[in-house]
């Protein structure tokens, strides 16, 4: 059975479109309060934070008042970090935890990310009877007057969840004599990057800090990664940190310059932590991991499996594999000697612990030679182009001449009204030749 609202990674779309509105929010937060308030395990309590979109301030207040008409009590983070939110979903022992955010999406786009009382993402299962609710008439998920949820707004989340990430490394940990760009991409984790950083001794340029709620991933963060590059050269930093709009994905940039992706992050984890027995079973990535990343997990002996795209995804095949380390290309990593979903700032504080002792960025990432590849993000009106004839005899045909010699991926997008081709291939031109086959046809 397909999912009517929850796409890979929750709900998202346009502001003021067909799901995302404050009458859609409203739904949404009945729906979810009527399901958990049936999970009769905890308090009734819910949690919500959001990153920076303007359109946060019209979807927040509709969602808390479905989830308090449910009977659920709500407490407000404000902005925060969505592993922030994960983490304090656990620590508070909540129902549930909801992500208002559209993550790397321009401004135009919000949606949701739901947590369960584990925080750990919620299985298409419980999305799918979530969902059965929201299009129930409201009348019977209604609570009785004297049943409604209390809101409370909550100051210390950010305090709180900084105080969580510190746990997890030795009391000695500093960052005395590095110097850090951080690129926050004007989102969620604009005041939690640098209050972090600054907490262990760094020295802190922060950029894409000053959130206005329409310049949230505009030219920064982590999908704009020439802006950390330019700001590492520029104040001669030792590292830089790029995030995206909900602070849920990392990219870096070493002292000379170079962009590491999340390929190259997971396999400079993965090697350190087999060296220091912390790895256990082997690396999830995705069917877009570079094919250079799988070759170079075999030669060190490292398991590795690919999940479909998405975190949540990659996620279930660690828990199903007892692998404690996982995640895509595009940053999005899970720790999961330490959380439940990707975090930007966790991953930064893990690499940056292996940095302590005076090794530099370009050393502790160079582990593999990335095989080129060509990425393709188109955007359509009907994402289920993809099932058109002429398009699948492209995709046939391109993958056909490729074989042997790399592969072509086409999909649709899980977030946005795209499709995704990727390929890679050593044979540039061949797979210039093959993207182009494909990228016609959509056209």
């Amino acid at each position: 059975m397909t999912k009517k609202y929850f796409g890979t990674d929750g709900i998202r779309g346009a502001i003021n479109s067909k799901n995302i509105n404050g009458d859609m929010f409203f739904k949404f937060g009945l729906a979810s309060g009527t399901y958990f308030k049936s999970q009769k395990k905890r308090k009734q309590t819910a949690i919500i934070a959001k990153d920076t979109r303007l359109s946060g301030y019209t979807l927040e207040p509709a969602l808390v008042s479905g989830l308090a008409s449910a009977g659920m009590h709500v407490y407000t983070l404000g902005p925060l970090p969505t592993n922030g939110l994960a983490m304090l979903t656990k620590v508070m022992k909540a129902n549930m935890g909801i992500m208002i955010t559209a993550s790397h999406n321009p401004h135009n786009d919000n949606g949701l990310k739901l947590f369960g009382p584990d925080g750990m993402k919620l299985s298409d299962k419980i999305e799918k009877k979530i969902e059965s609710l929201i299009d129930k008439k409201i009348i019977k998920s209604l609570s009785k007057p004297e049943k409604l949820g209390r809101v409370k707004r909550l100051e210390t989340g950010t305090e709180d969840y900084i105080k969580i990430l510190k746990k997890n490394f030795t009391k000695e940990f500093n960052l005395r004599g590095l110097r850090i760009v951080i690129d926050c991409a004007n989102g969620a984790g604009y005041r939690a990057g640098p209050e972090l950083l600054k907490s262990l001794g760094a020295k802190v340029i922060a950029i894409g800090v000053n959130p206005n709620g329409l310049n949230i991933n505009k030219n920064c963060g982590s999908t704009f990664p020439e802006k950390i590059k330019s700001a590492v050269k520029k104040y001669k930093a030792h590292i830089g940190i790029s995030l995206d709009g909900d602070a849920d994905r990392i990219i870096m940039c070493d002292e000379k310059s170079n962009i590491i992706d999340g390929d190259q992050i997971i396999a400079a984890l993965a090697t350190r932590w087999k060296d220091k027995k912390m790895l256990k079973g082997g690396v999830v990535g995705t069917l877009m991991s570079n094919y250079g990343l799988e070759k170079y997990l075999k030669e060190e002996d490292i398991k590795f499996i690919r999940a479909k795209v998405g975190d949540r995804y990659v996620k279930e095949k660690m828990q199903k594999n007892k692998f404690n380390l996982g995640g895509e290309q595009s940053g999005h990593i899970i720790l999961g000697k330490f959380a439940t979903t990707g975090d930007g700032l966790l991953v930064a504080l893990e690499s940056l612990f292996a940095l302590r002792k005076g090794k530099k960025a370009s050393e502790f990432f160079e582990k593999f030679k990335k095989i080129p590849q060509i990425l393709k993000n188109i955007e359509v009106k009907d994402k289920n182009i993809i099932n058109k004839p002429e398009i699948k005899n492209s995709i046939k045909l391109a993958s056909k001449l490729i074989r042997g010699q790399g592969r072509i991926l086409v999909r649709k997008s899980g977030t946005e009204s795209k499709i995704r081709i990727m390929g890679e291939s050593y044979n540039r031109n061949l797979l210039s030749k093959c993207v182009n086959i494909v990228l016609k046809k959509i056209n």
